[in-house]
């Protein structure tokens, strides 16, 4: 039986303020960027998918506070880095609505709170408790607990880099099991993944991105493909993803992402407040 994603194409609330209150922004940018979200949701909405999926979330739509809180405050100007990683995970953005969203860092560092309601069809075995849910996501954690070691604060960060999602929903099977899209069946996959790279070219251009770095394999491969041609050239480098499965992250990720970072020559960026840009390894 097909399972077709059970959220609505905009947020099913409105937002009705949150923990810390967004800083000024740029509406024309950040709200912009947040208008294309929805937009990917209209679409992808109409999707329908096969075993082995059996339950989708989408936390753009039932954690809509505290992901448009993450946005506007955060995405105030263009951006000449976009980390990008594939889809949600469990215990972190479908959780919190921040990509790579390990509860702790969002709330105690990023500094984002709001309200996340309980999707239209919840998993019994994913339940969705928002920033109280007490399970941390390892990825997460390793992601965000880097650049917290070498930025010191968010806002060095994010002057001139950002962190999205390729995809913005998280697949269940049955069983409760996370599935990525490279676990749905081809056909469906590919659907998927057009309409997400469109959209993602879209976003990039509206950023002003320069430098791609898909976290983990399957994200570089899906941004290299849907940014090629890209005019002005947008550049794509891949990062290790600091998933726990990985035997190869589990080594030692944060020293081997520091030493990726140093050949793409982002340091600069993410460890002092200059304005240098990034140089092309």
């Amino acid at each position: 039986m097909a399972v077709s994603p059970t959220f609505l194409p905009g947020p099913t609330h409105e937002p009705a303020g949150a923990l810390m209150e967004p800083l000024p922004c740029a509406p024309s940018l950040a709200e912009g960027f947040l208008e294309e979200e929805l937009q990917l949701n209209a679409e992808l909405h109409q999707l329908q998918f096969p075993e082995p999926v059996g339950v989708i979330y989408n936390p753009v739509d039932y954690a809509w506070e505290p992901h448009r809180n993450y946005v506007t405050r955060y995405c105030q100007g263009p951006k000449e880095v976009l980390f990008l990683g594939m889809n949600p995970g469990p215990f972190g953005m479908a959780q919190t609505g921040v990509p790579f969203g390990e509860v702790n860092v969002v709330r105690d560092w990023l500094g984002i709170g709001g309200s996340v309601l309980t999707p239209p069809q919840e998993h019994p075995k994913r339940p969705v408790l928002g920033l109280e849910c007490t399970q941390s996501e390892v990825s997460g954690a390793r992601f965000w607990g880097l650049f917290r070691a070498l930025c010191g604060q968010p806002q060095v960060f994010f002057r001139h880099c950002f962190v999205h999602n390729l995809c913005p929903l998280l697949f269940l099977a049955p069983s409760g099991r996370n599935l990525t899209p490279a676990d749905l069946p081809a056909k469906q996959r590919e659907q998927l993944l057009a309409i997400c790279e469109a959209a993602l070219r879209r976003q990039v251009q509206r950023l002003g991105v320069r430098l791609v770095v898909g976290v983990g394999r399957l994200a570089e491969q899906r941004a290299r493909r849907a940014l090629a041609g890209l005019a002005p050239e947008v550049q794509v480098e891949g990062l290790l993803h600091p998933s726990p499965r990985s035997p190869q992250a589990n080594k030692g990720w944060e020293a081997a992402a520091r030493e990726r970072l140093q050949e793409l020559g982002l340091l600069p960026l993410l460890t002092s407040e200059c304005s240098a840009r990034p140089s092309t390894p």
